[in-house]
C-alpha cells in the first residue's frame, strides 16, 4: 500500500511560517458573561479580573478578626423531604454559604473548587452596596441631597432621557428611561451594556445611556435597569472627586475591617467602574458588609454609615410587581427601597444574578450569604427545581 505523502494531505501547514505550540489558558467569552453554561459559570465568576478591566478596593493594614460560634447542625425541609447544608450546596450548585448569627460566623461552607479569600463575582448584590455609599457621600456633604437632579453632576446628561432623573429615582430604579433587562436577549441594552464592558470601550456605557429615551415620568414607574446604577456610580465619582474603589476603601473597607482586597470591573482600562454589577468580593468580607447593615450601620460604636440611613434603605419606594421574576415570590420579596429588595417580615436582600443572594434581618440580627451558579435559562431541564424556594426553606431554618 502506498503512504500519504505530505502533499496528499488536505491541510499542510508552512514549517516556516507556523508558530511552535506552547501551552495555552483558554478564558470564556466575555461579551456572554449572562448567557454562559453552569460549567464556564463555575469557572468564570471566579475570575472576572482576567476577563474585564478592574480597579483594585484595597483592604487596610489589619483585618478585623472573624468572632465564630458554634457550628450551626442545620436540617431543614423543602418539598416535604428533610434536608442537610450538604444537600442544599449539592443541590443548588453552591460555591459559598455564610450565616452569621449574632455577628458570630455560625456556618461557613465552600464549593464548586472556590476557597476562602478568593473573589467571587458580586454581580448585582453590588447594587445594594452602592446604596451604602451614596449615603457617606449625603454624610460627607459631597452630594447634597437625594432629592439633587443627576445633571448637576453629570451636565453631560441635560440633552438625555435622564435629563429631569434625581438621585433618588437612580436609586430606586425609577428614572423612567427605556431600557430592556433581558439577559437571553443578546440585542437587549444589559447585554450591549455587557458586550461595551467586555471590548474595553472607553465611555461606551455612558453613551449608551445619553441615547435612551424617557418612558415614564421620572418617579412614577419602578423598572429594574442596571444603567440606573451606572449613573449612581458616575455621580458618585463626580461628586466625591474618587474613584469609587478608592472612596469604598476609605469609607467602608477599611473601617470595616475586610480581610481581602476586592475590586470594581470598569467599562475600560482605566475608566469608570461599574456601580451595579460584577464586582469581586470573597464570602467573608460581603458578610462584613452585610453585617454593617444589620447593625444599622455602627461598629464598635463608631458610626460608619449615617444615623437612619439602614432606615432610610430599607423604606419602601416601590411595590414589586408579582410577575418581575420568580424569585420575588419564592423569596418573599414585596418592595424596593434604596437599592435593597424588601421582604413583609422586616429583611432586607441584596439580589444578584444567577443566584447571588444577601440575606439581612436586623432584628434578627441575621446574615445568610449565598454564592451559586443558577442555570441561565438556555441551559433549564424540565426537571429543574426552585432554587430560591430552596433558599428560602433555609433561610426559615437559619431564622428558627
Amino acid at each position: 500500500m502506498q503512504r500519504n505523502t505530505v502533499s496528499d494531505m488536505p491541510f499542510s501547514p508552512s514549517i516556516d511560517t507556523a508558530p511552535t505550540a506552547q501551552p495555552r489558558v483558554h478564558l470564556p467569552r466575555s461579551e456572554d458573561f449572562l448567557l454562559w453554561s453552569p460549567p464556564l459559570q463555575a469557572h468564570g465568576y471566579r475570575i472576572v479580573d482576567q476577563l474585564f478591566a478592574t480597579r483594585t478596593i484595597r483592604r487596610g493594614p489589619v483585618a478585623r478578626p472573624v468572632v465564630r460560634g458554634r457550628e450551626l447542625q442545620l436540617h431543614y425541609a423543602h418539598a416535604g423531604e428533610p434536608r442537610t447544608v450538604a444537600d442544599f450546596m449539592d443541590r443548588n450548585c453552591v460555591a459559598g454559604l455564610l450565616v452569621i448569627r449574632d455577628g458570630q460566623v455560625v456556618l461557613e461552607h465552600y464549593g464548586l473548587g472556590l476557597q476562602p479569600g478568593e473573589r467571587w463575582s458580586t454581580m448585582s448584590t453590588v447594587k445594594s452596596m452602592t446604596a451604602l455609599l451614596v449615603g457617606a457621600a449625603v454624610r460627607d456633604g459631597a452630594i447634597g441631597s437625594v432629592d439633587d437632579p443627576v445633571v448637576r453632576y453629570l451636565p453631560q446628561l441635560q440633552s438625555s432621557g435622564y435629563a429631569e432623573v434625581t438621585v433618588r429615582q437612580l436609586m430606586t430604579m425609577s428614572s423612567g428611561v427605556a431600557w430592556s433587562e433581558v439577559y437571553t436577549d443578546k440585542q437587549s441594552d444589559v447585554n450591549r451594556y455587557s458586550k461595551s464592558l467586555a471590548d474595553k470601550v472607553p465611555g461606551g456605557v455612558l453613551r449608551m445611556l445619553q441615547a435612551v429615551s424617557p418612558q415614564h415620568a421620572p418617579g412614577s414607574h419602578w423598572h429594574y435597569n442596571t444603567g440606573d446604577t451606572y449613573l449612581l456610580g458616575c455621580v458618585l465619582c463626580a461628586a466625591t472627586g474618587q474613584t469609587l474603589a478608592d472612596y469604598m476603601s476609605a469609607c467602608l473597607w477599611q473601617p470595616c475591617g475586610m480581610e481581602d482586597d476586592a475590586y470594581y470591573t470598569l467599562e475600560s482600562e482605566g475608566g469608570q467602574e461599574i456601580a451595579g454589577s460584577r464586582a469581586g468580593m470573597s464570602l467573608r468580607d460581603m458578610g462584613r458588609l452585610a453585617s454593617l447593615v444589620v447593625a444599622d450601620g455602627m461598629l464598635d460604636g463608631a458610626a460608619i454609615l449615617p444615623p437612619g440611613w439602614v432606615d432610610t434603605m430599607a423604606t419602601r419606594a416601590f411595590d414589586i410587581p408579582e410577575d418581575f421574576h420568580p424569585a420575588r415570590r419564592s423569596l418573599g420579596l414585596t418592595g424596593y427601597g434604596f437599592g435593597w429588595w424588601l421582604t413583609d417580615d422586616g429583611a432586607m436582600l441584596a439580589m444578584g444574578h444567577s443566584g447571588q443572594r444577601i440575606y439581612t434581618h436586623r432584628a434578627e440580627k441575621l446574615v445568610v450569604v449565598n454564592l451559586a451558579v443558577y442555570p441561565e435559562p438556555r441551559y433549564v431541564s424540565p426537571h429543574e427545581h426552585d432554587r430560591d424556594a430552596e433558599l428560602h426553606s433555609f433561610i426559615q431554618a437559619c431564622r428558627a
